[in-house]
């Protein structure tokens, strides 16, 4: 059921209810959203945060790691006294004393195809923030059977991909149609391997939730059936088309 506004909300997210695409209706939206979020990365904390910050009414979000040191450099929800923490209790605190209305759902554990089908029903959006292929294609192909509408982050070195998915539109390609070989090397998604500066995936998780607002509120262009690749270093940003591949699973 839906819930309307009151006062204090109204005035906590005046400068977005503000612009003509939104107002009080689109923010009704945002407020009755619910967002899955798969790890609390570099890519994940930015995603929460300002989703949180914009008022999404439920968030899910799922880790099984701790933080370590090499983590603050990136990932914006955590500092130096939150050493050796679980970062979805961290992460589900830090947000809550940003905004006590948005629900928030831990799941502490590595995520697998079991424990996936058990809480994707329960949210209408996801957003995936890992950073290995094997967890990526589990995130696709379970968005895709439930239909879910889907944002896919990845970032190394100084460059970052975006794609988004509604799978709710049989016709659209899926990550599978894009990444054709079943197994990639995890190296190129890997921090450890290849190195990223900070920014980048606060920027790239940025835009991760941009889209996600977006869709809640049906405004703007839509990124689907496209992948969106920045070069922040040389500040190039381009489209490219993805085509649905034969014999995909989403076909």
């Amino acid at each position: 059921m839906s819930k309307k506004l009151n006062k204090k909300q109204i005035e906590r997210f005046s400068r977005q209810i503000i612009l003509k695409n939104i107002g009080i209706l689109g923010q009704n939206k945002i407020t009755n959203a619910k967002v899955l979020i798969i790890g609390m990365g570099g890519l994940g904390c930015p995603v929460a945060e300002f989703l949180t910050r914009s008022g999404v009414g439920s968030l899910g979000i799922v880790d099984y790691d701790r933080i370590s040191l090499s983590n603050i450099h990136r990932q914006s929800l955590f500092n130096q006294k939150d050493l050796n923490q679980l970062k979805v209790k961290i992460a589900k605190k830090k947000l809550n004393n940003i905004n006590s209305l948005t629900k928030i759902k831990i799941f502490n554990y590595k995520l697998n195809k079991s424990n996936f089908q058990k809480i994707i029903k329960d949210y209408d959006y996801i957003v995936d923030g890992t950073d290995n292929f094997e967890s990526k294609f589990l995130i696709n192909d379970l968005s895709l059977k439930y239909k879910k509408f889907l944002v896919t982050g990845a970032i190394s070195k100084f460059d970052g991909h975006i794609f988004t998915f509604n799978f709710k539109n049989k016709k659209e390609p899926c990550l599978r149609c894009f990444y054709q070989e079943e197994k990639i090397s995890d190296e190129i998604l890997n921090c450890e391997y290849e190195g990223i500066l900070g920014t980048v995936a606060g920027i790239v998780g940025t835009m991760q939730a941009n889209e996600i607002l977006k869709n809640i509120l049906n405004i703007g262009q839509s990124l689907n059936n496209y992948i969106l690749i920045i070069d922040l270093l040389n500040l190039n940003f381009r489209k490219a088309k993805i085509k649905k591949r034969k014999n995909c699973l989403c076909n």
